[in-house]
């Protein structure tokens, strides 16, 4: 899994005050949590961007005033209105733990319906999966070429190689939705 690398400092004081004078300054209250202590930092603002602007997972190795962990990104919250990052929570990975992540789905292949005229229509963009840190995919990927009009592939026909798909089995992943034109020609 890819890793993107934040620089953190120690917060002095908490609360919400601090806090509005730590965004004031263009900073994210931040909080790592998982390990003996919860740890209280701040994160200069622009360092989230190869983080949370991205459609892709990552680890992320925290360097707060020289003491390095290695975390996920476990909850971020936005501002209602300008969707400036108000706070982040990370979790501290363990060799021997599993977490829980959310992992982009990449389609591979052209379908079978696409090229008869159906669309391809993906309705999964993310799935949660359970693994040990190391055997944390980049990505689930998903096999569309077989797909005809009309079909759909579904959580439990992906293949999990080390780690556990935690989406229901029956829930939809892509679907070739056939068109109204098609749909007509069809029953006549």
């Amino acid at each position: 899994m890819k890793s993107v690398e934040i620089v953190g400092f120690q917060r002095a004081n908490l609360g919400k005050t601090d806090s509005k004078a730590l965004r004031a300054e263009s900073n994210v209250p931040c909080v790592l949590y998982g390990g003996e202590e919860q740890i209280h930092f701040y994160v200069p603002v622009i360092l989230f961007r190869p983080l949370v602007y991205t459609p892709n997972a990552h680890v992320v190795d925290l360097n707060i005033e020289g003491r390095k962990f290695t975390a996920i990104l476990q909850d971020i919250q936005f501002h209602p209105v300008n969707e400036s990052i108000l706070h982040a929570d990370f979790l501290q990975l363990f060799e021997d733990k599993q977490v829980k992540i959310n992992v982009p789905v990449k389609v591979k292949g052209v379908a079978v319906g696409v090229t008869k005229g159906g669309k391809l229509n993906q309705k999964l963009r993310k799935v949660k999966v359970m693994a040990l840190p190391a055997q944390l995919p980049d990505f689930v990927e998903v096999d569309v070429a077989h797909l005809d009009l009309g079909k759909t592939v579904k959580v439990s026909s992906i293949v999990a190689d080390g780690f556990t798909i935690l989406a229901a089995p029956n829930v939809p992943v892509v679907t070739i939705d056939i068109p109204r034109a098609l749909k007509s020609q069809r029953g006549n």
